[in-house]
């Protein structure tokens, strides 16, 4: 039986995180596998399947050291890398799957026998910023990626990202490597979850229009633009519920901005859940309003759920580019403002959703390149 090893920052609730808990789950009957985190305690953690072997380099969550250790391990990482390699990965696998941009990446770049893939999950454009640290990263990491055997991104637009940043005429050899896989995500356990009970105590009003947005509480999901738009049409008189799921260091922020508009009462961060899925299967719509996306999973379990759903011109629009019950807005506050003025005032037409769900056959792309 092959031996693969994925490397991730942690199995804390995130999208790369959910895609990789439900990919191995579904492949441990075909390979002997072991997951490599820098942190320990994510809540994935305990929706892996007893086979799956699962090794960490701090026994601590990310969210429970202090600040300056937070600071101290991506520069460890950089400068201790190969003795981490040579610790917790080297000689054992046939495979290793570096699953996330960064750290990981950094780590399983070392020259060995086993086949090194990488997985790209974001806008390589976007993800670090534009200060001279990001551009540091990018130098960096232009180097590593020329080391994996296989590069795989989660959708075109992120693959144009990537060539944009790293390709030019000294490492064109690099689009040999490429491919493109979309994020795979197990339909059954979506539509179980989400015939379970929504907390009583969390007062939310479905029986008003209501919008469910699931995201992390990050500057690159704007929610504090949607707070904004959500402001000036209850201005309006267009009545309607906003429920984020989620959580994130723009938390506090954000909590703020929705006091200082007064819109307490219907603009509501529900914080992170383990099963978002029956807030999403009862609102009206999902939404995802964001700046810039990879293949944002939470599109694809609201295409699973059939419900309408409503983002920006991001690279999310390669998820429901066959799903006709979606809107595409442009990414700009006044188009936003406008066309969920057109949704909640019932002046858009809707498709009737795509009824026969299947992504298995990812599962055989992936296959073919372990």
């Amino acid at each position: 039986m092959k031996k693969i090893v994925f490397g991730i920052t942690s199995l804390g609730i995130g999208g790369a995180e959910r895609v990789l808990v439900d990919l191995v789950n579904k492949l441990q009957e075909e390979y002997e596998i072991t997951i490599f985190t820098l942190y320990k305690g994510g809540a994935f953690e305990k929706e892996l399947n007893p086979s799956i072997k699962l090794i960490s380099m701090y026994n601590d969550p990310y969210e429970k050291m202090s600040k300056l250790k937070r600071k101290i391990i991506p520069i460890y990482v950089l400068i201790c890398g190969k003795q981490i390699y040579n610790k917790y990965i080297k000689g054992k696998f046939d495979t290793e799957v570096a699953f996330l941009e960064g750290p990981i990446t950094r780590i399983f770049k070392f020259k060995s026998s086993s086949k090194k893939i990488v997985w790209v999950h974001n806008d390589i454009r976007k993800v670090f910023g534009s200060n001279l640290k990001s551009k540091l990263k990018r130098m960096i990491d232009k180097r590593i990626y020329k080391k994996y055997d296989n590069i795989v991104f989660v959708s075109e637009d992120n693959k144009k990202a990537f060539n944009d940043i790293y390709i030019n005429d000294t490492n064109k050899k690099l689009i040999d490597k490429e491919k493109v896989i979309y994020n795979y995500v197990d339909k059954e356990r979506i539509l179980k979850k989400s015939e379970n009970t929504i907390e009583v105590i969390e007062n939310i009003d479905f029986s008003k229009t209501s919008i469910v947005t699931v995201a992390r509480l990050v500057e690159q999901k704007a929610i504090d633009r949607l707070a904004r738009v959500h402001k000036r049409l209850i201005d309006e008189g267009i009545e309607h519920n906003v429920y984020i799921i989620g959580d994130g260091p723009e938390k506090a922020k954000l909590k703020k901005l929705i006091e200082h508009l007064d819109i307490n009462t219907s603009f509501k961060l529900l914080g992170e859940k383990k099963n978002p899925y029956p807030y999403i299967k009862k609102a009206k719509y999902f939404a995802l309003l964001t700046y810039f996306e990879g293949y944002p999973m939470a599109v694809e379990e609201a295409k699973i759920l059939n419900k309408k759903i409503i983002i920006t011109n991001t690279a999310a629009v390669e998820v429901v580019k066959e799903y006709d019950k979606s809107i595409v807005l442009e990414n700009n506050e006044e188009d936003i403002y406008e066309g969920l003025k057109r949704i909640l005032k019932g002046e858009i037409s809707w498709g009737e959703g795509k009824a026969n769900y299947d992504n298995t056959y990812l599962l055989d792309k992936i296959r073919k390149i372990f």
